[in-house]
């Protein structure tokens, strides 16, 4: 169903045949859908990042983008058409009923399966979220179809087919993935790998409705109740402007209030590579990269970090990265963008001794000791 792209691609007249060799009904499917993640009335942004891309493959592929609106009938779905057409979409396809509320799993997959039967795409992709990863491994499991997940790169090779790219081997290889034999080829990105495209104001293009043939009696679960996850919202690495982050190179567990200072000074957040999570010195929200955040800041200071692929996929779309490592020949100086050779230890509290003294009164904050 799905396969590895060998280290010697086949010739481009040999691959150029694939989708000949389709079956027929598979021919039919077109068009690139972005599913637009929607829940407690919010657009997840990962459905604008998606669109951006979705539009560049649908470009390439000379068809059209859609985006997927599934919830409740009001306003918050109202307003996700709208934000589909001013991110790229030219047309969506919205399923409103009650049934899909909350997000629960049965219903989701029966909404979304039911769209892509009906109106067969060529390719769905989806943010790499919480609910995301849960429906789409429903949806590609309910379709037959090849699903790949947590997607670093996605592209259209030379017969058509999605190339989706994703670390592998624990993060040591970047592999490229096709679905040859299956339609419609899915993908999940995980929230800020891809760019943030422009919004434009549009006017709301086609839209084409769908029913759910779905009672309640029908759903096994049932929501009784919300609580939101308060610490959840402690950690915003993602969507943050600047971001601090530290490695092995820190040395010990106390040192980590380096990093909280020079972070509170100029406003940022802070985080940590994988290693420090694994020896307890951060809480696992706080980790950056392939298994943690991805983040896509205007300044990300890394601090004692080697740079391994792994953290470099979660990293690389930073408008600056500033590393600060003893080691001259470390792998992040080959992606930085400024490298600093010193010990962090002693240039993180220099750091923020300048940028507070640089800074208004007013942005001062109380330093940890």
């Amino acid at each position: 169903m799905v396969t590895q792209i060998p280290e010697t691609p086949p010739p481009a007249s040999s691959r150029a045949g694939m989708k000949k060799e389709l079956p027929e009904h598979f021919r039919e499917y077109r068009h690139v859908w972005v599913f637009m993640e929607l829940e407690r009335g919010q657009v997840h942004p990962v459905s604008f990042e998606l669109l951006g891309e979705g539009r560049r493959l649908a470009d390439q592929l000379g068809v059209q983008l859609a985006g997927a609106v599934l919830g409740p009938p009001g306003e918050a779905t109202s307003h996700a058409v709208t934000e589909a057409f001013a991110y790229g979409a030219d047309l969506v396809y919205l399923l409103e009923t009650p049934l899909l509320t909350d997000y629960r799993n049965e219903p989701f997959t029966k909404a979304l399966t039911d769209l892509v039967v009906t109106y067969k795409p060529e390719i769905l992709l989806l943010g790499a979220t919480t609910l995301g990863r849960d429906l789409a491994g429903s949806v590609a499991t309910t379709l037959l179809t090849g699903l790949t997940a947590d997607c670093t790169e996605l592209d259209v090779d030379t017969d058509g087919s999605l190339a989706a790219t994703r670390p592998t081997f624990g993060g040591s290889l970047l592999c490229t993935i096709y679905t040859l034999n299956c339609r419609p080829q899915m993908a999940t990105v995980r929230p800020r790998v891809m760019r943030m495209p422009l919004r434009t104001n549009k006017p709301v293009g086609r839209v084409i409705r769908h029913d759910l043939p779905m009672v309640e009696e029908e759903i096994a679960t049932k929501v009784l109740g919300f609580l939101s996850d308060g610490k959840s919202e402690t950690a915003n690495l993602a969507y943050a402007d600047v971001v601090v982050a530290g490695g092995l190179g820190l040395g010990a567990a106390e040192n980590m209030r380096l990093l909280k200072n020079l972070a509170r000074t100029i406003g940022g957040e802070y985080g940590c590579s994988r290693p420090l999570v694994q020896k307890g010195w951060m809480p696992v929200d706080r980790q950056i990269g392939q298994t943690g955040k991805t983040i896509r800041p205007k300044l990300y200071i890394a601090a004692g970090i080697s740079g391994a692929i792994q953290h470099r996929v979660g990293v690389e779309g930073a408008d600056l990265i500033l590393a600060v490592n003893t080691d001259p020949n470390a792998p992040i100086f080959e992606f930085a963008h400024l490298g600093v050779v010193a010990d962090a230890i002693g240039l993180l509290p220099a750091l923020t001794e300048v940028f507070s003294r640089r800074l208004a009164p007013s942005r001062r904050v109380k330093l940890v000791t």
